[in-house]
């Protein structure tokens, strides 16, 4: 489930991100559809706790305030009701739901997670009320483990803000988490983490994977993912907005993620990245070099309605560019470098339309969805193409001309060509 906005909202309340780039493989592609300047803004975040995941470098993890007493100390009361959607969430799996009024030194809610600066951050100093399900096996298939969160912020009794937070394994073998969950979590809005943490984040949207060794993971499943949604997917309203809430949701998806690992019997922390990649906004196309990636040119009959792009991602677990118009995407590319999370496509791979060949890896091309599975030397690599609306008079033929392009430019990117794809 997706956080919402309710009630009623003046402009600034909600807030989006644009695409940025990344700094690593790839970078030289992205000088002119990523961050022209390689700005990076910080995200604080206090700090005093030893570092046990991500990247090696200096600086502690993640602090911890409970917020209950920020939250008294503005006369911000919390109320932690039973959720009447339990069953569209889980089917009919027992669940079980913090469903009493927490006390005057209770934990902080998001299993015992989240800091007084980032709860501040998302939503100011309104009244908030939480629903929070503790994390235990999925009733599904007994194995992998679930937990939800939702906060919702209040303002002369309407509902004003509303953040969901969900810990859940994607799945690969049925197929589930291969397509809403992308949509939202692996758009061109979404930055990498960076500082070796395995996710990517926006205003709206944010996601990180727990360790392995904390959760485990099966044949054709991807990770145990810590995702966290406020308001709409991709809503941008400023940059200055946006940026302070791309922060927030940051910090917030890292101190949730060490709440589960604690809650999983774990110990060991995420540090909080320092900084991000800057905004970035959308750029004109350029036909020989679409989408920033050298060697992939953008066939004539479609340069007309993919005028503009814009590429996130780059450095991280995907890179993806979305192409269009000004207002809304045409066309998505993704390349999935993250061996574990190619593993959500796993089903769409080998099952979904008609076989695509090639000498080092298997795919499938279903219309307006084409993708290709390679073995590489940093381990599997998915790459995606997607046709999201109609172009040149209802032409939906772009997955079929980009697919081979994109595959050997985006292998030849990323030091895992040379790859040559044939479509039925």
């Amino acid at each position: 489930m997706s956080g919402e906005e309710t009630g009623t909202t003046d402009g600034t309340e909600e807030n989006g991100a644009a695409a940025a780039d990344g700094n690593e493989h790839g970078n030289k592609h992205m000088n002119e559809h990523g961050s022209r300047n390689g700005e990076r803004t910080a995200v604080p975040e206090p700090r005093d706790q030893e570092q046990e995941y991500g990247s090696s470098g200096p600086g502690p993890v993640t602090g911890r305030v409970p917020v209950l007493r920020r939250l008294l100390r503005s006369r911000t009361a919390r109320a932690v009701t039973a959720a009447g959607l339990v069953g569209a969430l889980l089917g009919a799996g027992a669940v079980a739901w913090r469903a009493d009024m927490l006390p005057s030194a209770g934990p902080a809610p998001c299993w015992d997670s989240l800091s007084d600066a980032t709860v501040s951050g998302l939503f100011g100093d309104r009244r908030t009320e939480v629903e929070e399900q503790s994390l235990q096996p999925d009733p599904r298939d007994g194995r992998s483990s679930y937990g939800q969160r939702r906060v919702t912020s209040y303002t002369n009794g309407l509902a004003r803000r509303q953040m969901t937070v969900r810990v859940h394994r994607l799945d690969g073998l049925e197929g589930t988490d291969a397509h809403e969950w992308p949509r939202e979590y692996l758009a061109a809005g979404l930055v990498a983490l960076g500082d070796g943490l395995p996710g990517m984040t926006s205003s709206t949207r944010a996601w990180l994977a727990l360790p392995q060794s904390c959760t485990g993971r099966d044949t054709f499943t991807g990770p145990t993912v810590v995702d966290v949604a406020m308001g709409r997917a991709g809503l941008e309203v400023s940059p200055e907005i946006d940026r302070e809430g791309r922060a927030a949701l940051t910090r917030a998806v890292v101190e949730a993620a060490n709440g589960a690992i604690r809650e999983f019997g774990r110990s060991g922390a995420y540090r909080a990245p320092r900084d991000l990649p800057s905004l970035v906004t959308q750029q004109d196309s350029e036909a020989d070099s679409f989408c920033g990636i050298e060697g992939l040119s953008l066939p004539p009959a479609y340069r007309k309605s993919l005028v503009r792009t814009r590429v996130g991602g780059d450095g991280g677990p995907a890179r993806i560019c979305e192409a269009g118009g000004r207002l809304t995407p045409k066309l998505r590319m993704t390349t999935v470098t993250d061996a574990a999370l190619t593993e959500i496509f796993s089903r769409d791979v080998l099952r979904a339309g008609l076989s695509v060949k090639g000498a080092k890896g298997y795919g499938r091309f279903d219309g307006s969805r084409a993708l290709y599975r390679a073995s590489c030397q940093t381990g599997p690599v998915v790459f995606m193409v997607e046709q999201l609306e109609p172009v040149a008079d209802g032409d939906f033929g772009l997955t079929r001309a980009l697919l081979p392009g994109c595959v050997a430019a985006e292998a030849e990117r990323i030091g895992c060509g040379p790859l040559k794809v044939t479509l039925p």
